[in-house]
């Protein structure tokens, strides 16, 4: 029995984004893998606190800190929505982050507890920061998530990224509603998509 690790940390529990896309995610691994295991962690829900010196000083022996990491560890894919805030992730996310990130234990270790684990971010985004776009360089979401998840953990990374989400209720982005339409069908396809395949992986 595989279990998915699901978080999220969009601030509205409704007409998110990155958790509607998410949300399809987990409904299609649950279809294509009737026994697989859904750990869920919303943070803006139930955040968690920021990582102090006590806790940084105790490492693994820390409670909260070992209870997250060992959830890490134990999962066969990860599901991560982290909607861009400020041109970065949301707070309560890089607070997961940090509690979770034991250097030594879970991240720069080679071929580590999370190395080829299947991570999957949902990096939604109210306009666009792709290559060749005015604001390309204001991208701060796909960049630290890659260097953190591959590179400390030695995860895989697939990035899932529906753009232009505020067009459809800003008149004055109102000319790219279908590009954000388009933006939205295709995270939707290709969230459904990656959980067949993970799912089809674990149930073999």
């Amino acid at each position: 029995m595989a279990t998915l690790l699901h978080i999220d940390s969009a601030v509205f529990p409704q007409g998110s984004a990155s958790r509607d896309v998410t949300a399809t995610f987990v409904k299609t691994w649950l279809e294509e893998h009737p026994e697989g295991r859904v750990v869920y962690r919303d943070l803006a829900a139930n955040p968690l606190p920021h990582l102090d010196f006590a806790a940084v000083s105790a490492g693994t022996e820390d409670t909260l800190r070992a209870e997250l990491a060992a959830e890490l560890a134990d999962a066969d894919a990860v599901l991560i929505g982290a909607p861009m805030y400020n041109f970065t992730i949301p707070s309560t996310l890089k607070a997961w982050l940090d509690q979770v990130i034991i250097v030594g234990h879970n991240a720069g270790v080679p071929n580590g507890p999370l190395a080829a684990t299947p991570f999957t971010v949902v990096a939604s985004r109210g306009g666009s920061y792709a290559p060749g776009t005015p604001r390309e360089d204001f991208e701060f979401v796909q960049n630290y998530l890659e260097k953190v998840f591959a590179g400390m953990f030695g995860a895989k990374v697939d990035f899932i990224v529906p753009e232009l989400t505020l067009a459809p209720s800003k008149p004055e982005m109102a000319e790219l509603v279908p590009l954000a339409e388009a933006s939205r069908s295709k995270a939707f396809i290709e969230a459904a998509q990656k959980a067949r395949d993970l799912a089809a992986r674990h149930a073999a």
